[in-house]
């Protein structure tokens, strides 16, 4: 039963946020009866609720309980001071992302008003061989994590997205090397993506990065994301057990 839930949830995204059952039944591949019941359910207990045409969307009981005691909540806690001085300087997108089941989700995004192209949502993902945050998630994550990413298939989102298995391993040890990665035009052609490790202790468990321009110099927005990068893990080394 635990598995059907999660294919029901699994359902929806930023772009899909409202749902029939019927729907639900169809992206979920579980019988119609099976979705409409368990839909019901949820519907109960608030973790979905129903709109007027009968639609269905993710309860707020759902987002509720996900934050109770979050190790993402205080992560964002921790780095959304910061975040916002590097916003400041940039005047671009800020944004903190996680490695989670192979991907890089966004924790959270700060945009400036007449800021460039960004594709990244709050709670979206993108791969990891692709975005900066996951070009830096990924030179750090375990062997295992990276072997797997590295054997299975790279899309492009763009055709300067690096698929090559092996020069993105020459890519990700200089990610190491330096600190930090510059990638443009990997996710959209007219930008720059820029990020740098957070770290608790000796483990890497996000990244920092910022959206600039293509044509924009990275030089200043690398000091300001290291510098913010050091606060945050300050005061994670304060908050987190």
């Amino acid at each position: 039963m635990t598995e059907r839930i999660v294919r029901v949830l699994d359902t929806f995204s930023t772009d899909r946020t409202l749902q029939t059952a019927s729907q639900i039944s169809r992206r979920s591949g579980l019988p119609s009866s099976t979705a409409h019941r368990i839909v019901d359910d949820l519907v109960t207990v608030g973790l979905l609720e129903r709109d007027d045409d009968h639609r269905v969307r993710l309860g707020l009981r759902l987002w509720e309980l996900a934050l109770r005691g979050s190790t993402a909540l205080r992560l964002r806690q921790a780095a959304l001071v910061q975040m916002q001085a590097v916003q400041e300087l940039v005047r671009e997108h800020t944004q903190l992302a996680v490695l989670e089941q192979d991907e890089a989700l966004f924790l959270e995004r700060l945009s400036h008003p007449d800021a460039g192209a960004n594709i990244t949502r709050i709670a979206g993902r993108l791969p990891l061989h692709a975005s900066s945050s996951g070009l830096v998630l990924l030179a750090y994550a375990p062997d295992e994590v990276r072997e797997r990413v590295l054997g299975g298939q790279l899309r492009a989102l763009t055709p300067e997205t690096v698929t090559d298995a092996a020069e993105l391993r020459r890519l990700l040890a200089e990610v190491r090397r330096a600190g930090h990665v510059v990638a443009p035009g990997t996710v959209e052609t007219v930008s720059t993506g820029v990020a740098v490790p957070i770290r608790d202790a000796d483990e890497v468990i996000a990244a920092l990065s910022v959206v600039l321009p293509r044509e924009a110099r990275p030089d200043a927005a690398i000091s300001a994301l290291h510098r913010a990068a050091r606060r945050i893990e300050a005061s994670l080394g304060r908050s987190l057990p």
